[in-house]
C-alpha cells in the first residue's frame, strides 16, 4: 500500500488504533481522526516511518466532521475507515428518540459527510477503499444494545447502497463486524451485564466467551488484520460485503 494515504477515524483507541498501526505497517501514509490531539500526535508517533498526521475532530459536532474532511480532501485520499465508539447500551424500549438521533449523526451522518469529500479524490486516483467498522448486530441483534443495533443497521444498509453506486469507479465499500473484542467497549458492556444480574464481571466475561466457537475475545489487531486486506488492493473485486470476524459467534447462532 506504499504510495496509498489512508485516513482512520476514531484511531485513539482499540481498533481504531490497531487499524492505524495496521494501515501504516502496510505502507499507507496514515492521517487519523479523533477528538483528542494529544493522543493522536502520541499514536503518530508510534507507526512505522511515513507522512503520518494527527487531525482533531469531535464526532458528536458534525459540522466540525465537514470541516475535517474539507481539509482531508485538500490531498489525495484512498482509504476511509470509518470507526466511531458505539452508543450507550440499554434496552430499545427505554431509549429516547433523542438517543436515537444522536447516534445516528455520530455515525451514519458522519459517514456520509467523510464519504461525500473523499469519494472525489477515489475516483481521481481509480482506487478507493471505504471500511465501516460496526458490528455482529448487523447479522444479529445484541441485547441491551437497543440504539445501537438499530444505527449500525442503517450503516450497514448505507455500505450496501454506496457499494452499488461507486464501484465502477475503482471503489469499494465493505463493512467488518467485530465480534466480542478485548476494548474499553466491551469492558463496559461487561460491567453493566454484571450489575444488571447482580454477578461477577468475571463470571459474565467466562460465559460471553463460552459463547463464541474460538472460545475466547478477539484482539484488537485481529479486526485490523480484516481492515487492512479489504483496505489492500488484494480486495479490489469484493465490494458490498458485512464480514463476521468474530470467532464463528454468529454462524453459530
Amino acid at each position: 500500500m506504499r504510495g496509498k494515504r489512508a485516513v482512520v477515524c476514531g484511531a485513539t483507541q482499540g481498533i481504531g488504533r490497531a487499524a492505524a498501526i495496521e494501515l501504516a505497517n502496510r505502507g499507507a501514509d496514515v492521517t487519523v481522526l479523533a477528538r483528542n490531539r494529544e493522543m493522536l500526535e502520541k499514536l503518530c508517533t508510534l507507526l512505522p516511518p511515513g507522512e503520518h498526521h494527527a487531525l482533531a475532530a469531535d464526532f458528536d459536532d458534525n459540522e466540525a466532521v465537514r470541516a475535517a474532511a474539507t481539509h482531508l480532501a485538500s490531498s489525495p485520499v484512498h482509504v476511509l475507515v470509518n470507526n466511531t465508539g458505539g452508543p450507550p447500551g440499554g434496552p430499545i424500549v427505554e431509549a429516547s428518540p433523542e438517543a436515537f438521533l444522536t447516534a445516528f449523526r455520530a455515525h451514519l451522518i458522519n459517514n456520509q459527510i467523510l464519504a461525500q469529500a473523499l469519494i472525489p479524490r477515489m475516483r481521481e486516483a481509480g482506487y478507493g477503499r471505504i471500511v465501516n467498522v460496526v458490528s455482529t448486530s448487523v447479522k444479529e441483534p445484541i441485547a441491551g444494545l437497543g440504539v445501537s443495533n438499530t444505527v449500525r443497521a442503517a450503516v450497514a444498509g448505507w455500505a450496501k447502497t454506496l457499494a452499488g453506486e461507486v464501484a465502477r469507479f475503482g471503489i469499494t465499500v465493505n463493512n467488518v463486524l467485530p465480534g466480542y473484542t478485548k476494548t474499553q467497549r466491551l469492558e463496559a458492556i461487561i460491567a453493566s451485564r454484571a450489575k444488571a444480574a447482580g454477578k461477577d464481571a468475571e463470571a459474565i466475561a467466562r460465559d460471553m466467551a463460552a459463547q463464541v466457537p474460538a472460545n475466547r475475545f478477539a484482539e484488537a489487531w485481529e479486526i485490523a488484520a480484516a481492515i487492512g486486506f479489504l483496505a489492500s488492493p488484494a480486495a479490489a473485486y469484493v465490494t458490498g460485503v458485512s464480514l463476521p470476524v468474530d470467532g464463528g459467534r454468529v454462524a453459530a447462532i
